[in-house]
């Protein structure tokens, strides 16, 4: 098709070969394949010109406007490949996006307005490639062997906090087996259904502790909330909890028995041709130790 509107464009078969790049026994060939194929006669030729026939005519009305329009959506396509636009999704925990992720790209979506951003928040595991997300976020020792994994943040650790109020009312727990007798907030695991153990480590021992309470939340950012309104002792990340734990709105407990966990990464398929938006995106989360 391309082969007879260069020709019929052109009223020309040297023209038309020149155009092409191919010569003209080839591009001859080529028409007369299409004819045979049709069974109509596209074009009309003299010793002195080329010309479509009616049935030609009508073929390139038909055609060229279409061929015009796909090769301006190609165009569009190969032009989105290097400039940063489009959307990208992304799926992580309220952790991550809090202390990793929306600090380092808000300054960059403002730069870049045709990038369309969704970040899901889902503290369980997605498959990212089913639910047609671009990437993921989550702890080093969490990821799947068959993913391409870029670190995005610094190692971090959980560490147990609770209310002044509360430990005026309750002893301030010596190891983690004392949690037993306390009101804790607890946390569901997406992916087992069950409540998460709470892990401690301490001089190579290893613990893991089931606690109970009142209330059970999977937000990391709720649990320190609800810790520091007096609702029990939550398990949570220091980074969230830093200040309160500064200014004496929380106090922190067990602090040598909590250990340090991987940080967090952005991680993707190996297999799949990334956008200039998620490359973009991905430069701007890399974590680079200061």
């Amino acid at each position: 098709m391309l082969s007879f509107i260069a020709v019929a464009e052109q009223r020309s078969f040297t023209k038309a070969a020149a155009k092409l790049g191919t010569s003209q026994s080839t591009l001859s060939h080529t028409i007369k394949q299409l004819e045979g194929r049709l069974g109509l006669r596209l074009l009309t030729r003299t010793t002195r010109s080329v010309s479509p026939t009616d049935a030609g005519e009508r073929l390139l009305k038909a055609f060229v406007p279409r061929l015009r329009e796909l090769e301006g959506e190609l165009e569009d396509l190969m032009s989105a490949r290097d400039k940063p636009a489009g959307a990208v999704r992304i799926t992580l925990s309220d952790h991550a996006l809090a202390t990793v992720v929306w600090p380092k790209v808000r300054p960059l979506l403002l730069d870049y307005p045709d990038i369309k951003l969704e970040l899901n928040i889902d503290n369980g595991f997605r498959d990212i490639v089913e639910e047609r997300f671009d990437a993921g976020v989550r702890l080093g020792e969490s990821l799947d062997k068959d993913m391409i994994a870029v670190r995005i943040g610094p190692d971090w650790r959980l560490v147990a906090v609770g209310a002044p109020s509360y430990f005026m009312n309750h002893p301030v727990p010596e190891v983690p087996q004392d949690l037993v007798e306390h009101v804790c907030i607890n946390t569901r695991q997406s992916r087992s259904g069950g409540l998460y153990a709470w892990e401690f480590e301490k001089a190579g021992r290893e613990l893991r502790v089931r606690v109970d309470g009142q209330i059970t939340l999977n937000s990391s950012i709720a649990q320190a909330e609800a810790a520091a309104a007096g609702y029990g002792i939550a398990y949570v990340p220091e980074n969230l909890v830093e200040r309160q734990i500064a200014e004496g709105e929380l106090v922190q407990v067990l602090d040598d028995w909590c250990p340090m966990f991987t940080g967090y990464y952005l991680y993707y398929p190996s297999r799949r041709q990334n956008s200039a938006a998620f490359l973009l995106i991905m430069n701007a989360l890399r974590f680079r130790a200061e």
